[in-house]
């Protein structure tokens, strides 16, 4: 009886497809609610620093008078809490993640406002 218990599972195994995804053949399709990493919209950034505040693992630093919006990748946990308390929403969450790095100092995205030129 045994026997055809496993050749049930053996025939049923061999019939249907592979259970894994075939990855380089096959990119997978990441859902709307995936989580991968944060982005920011710089002009409409209005540097209030309350990301920083928020963010659990102190991976987001606002810098005020540089106009200047840091974050280090390999410390965010990507628990969405700086994006929820963003009173302009110039964060967001994207479904991508960000390629692996190797030293540290890669891990850090740094995204300085330009100064618009004045008319004179």
């Amino acid at each position: 009886m045994r026997s055809f218990t496993m050749t049930k599972t053996v025939i049923k195994n061999l019939l249907s497809g592979p259970a894994t995804l075939m990855y380089p053949q096959k990119k997978r399709i990441f859902t709307s609610i995936t989580r991968g990493s944060v982005a920011v919209d710089i002009n409409r950034c209005i540097f209030c620093g309350m990301c920083g505040r928020r963010c659990p693992t102190y991976a987001i630093m606002v810098t005020k008078d540089s106009k200047e919006w840091q974050i280090d990748r390999l410390k965010c946990c990507t628990c969405d809490l700086c994006v929820e308390i963003c009173p302009v929403k110039c964060l967001s969450m994207e479904n991508q993640y960000t390629s692996p790095k190797i030293d540290k100092k890669e891990g850090i995205y740094s995204v300085k406002k330009e100064e618009s030129p004045s008319i004179e």
